[in-house]
């Protein structure tokens, strides 16, 4: 039986089909290559997608059995047993968000604009970024806010703007320990939205603004925190680049860090 959950169909992830695995015997009469040359060869990048995808479909998997027992499909839980089920859901997400952006990146980044603008809502999309962050939210007692634009309903790019959206608020979550994490969309005319993720955090080092995948911000206590490779921010930065602008950021001193960017994005009701 296919597994999918509700998280994998919003961000548009692929099953994944398990090629069949040599016979032991077989597997012990081939020559393994040594896996530092294979990764610097020329069939290196298929290495490292193959790993993507085989990462990734355990992990859909886990996001399913952990959604399905936190609601209580297999019988009731407590409501600590359905806090350590959310931060489980939460840890598998950024793993397989981790793989998806590996696999985004082999593809150009802009998988996800394949599809012409379509009308959507930025209330729902926030909705959905929120219900994925908020067990580690809660669990380091962050608000969440959510500013929507008037009118909320648009037309655009919905799996792009919420694959960077929730790149940049696991991001912030990730990096704030007091505070709050906040999600707006403002109206900058009337067809043109500018959207951040902003949060408390001990923000971003100067020095480390123009790094290209910036993998380096400082945590509360003023210890410097890795951010894995850098490939969500790099992903959040080729997907709105396709959608043709750039992603910004602005960061001060007990103030924290806000990453924004400026986006067509018309009134449903005014769509032709």
């Amino acid at each position: 039986m296919e597994m999918r959950s509700n998280t994998a169909e919003q961000l548009d992830w692929p099953v994944v089909t398990t090629v069949p695995r040599p016979a032991p015997e077989t597997e012990l009469a081939l020559e393994q290559p040594d896996l530092t040359a294979t990764l610097a060869g020329p069939n290196g990048l298929d290495l490292v997608v193959e790993l993507a995808h085989d990462l990734r479909s355990p992990l859909t998997s886990i996001l399913f059995l952990a959604e399905a027992l936190q609601q209580g499909q297999s019988g009731s839980v407590t409501p600590e047993q359905s806090r350590q089920l959310g931060l489980i859901y939460s840890a598998a997400l950024c793993l397989c968000a981790t793989a998806s952006d590996v696999l985004e990146l082999t593809r150009g980044g802009n998988r996800l604009l394949d599809r012409a603008p379509a009308p959507f809502s930025v209330a729902e999309t926030f909705a959905s970024v929120r219900s994925m962050i908020q067990p580690i939210a809660e669990e380091k007692s962050l608000a969440l806010r959510l500013v929507h634009p008037v009118p909320e309903r648009r037309v655009g790019h919905a799996r792009a703007l919420s694959r960077v959206l929730l790149n940049l608020a696991t991001n912030a979550v990730k990096f704030t320990d007091t505070g709050y994490v906040e999600l707006t969309a403002r109206p900058i005319d009337s067809h043109r939205l500018e959207f951040s993720v902003r949060d408390t955090g001990a923000g971003i080092d100067p020095l480390l603004l123009h790094v290209p995948q910036q993998p380096v911000r400082a945590a509360a206590s003023g210890r410097h925190q890795f951010s894995s490779s850098g490939l969500g921010l790099s992903i959040c930065r080729k997907l709105v680049k396709a959608m043709g602008t750039e992603l910004q950021v602005e960061t001060r001193p007990n103030w924290g860090t806000r990453f924004y960017f400026e986006v067509d994005c018309p009134p449903a009701t005014s769509a032709t």
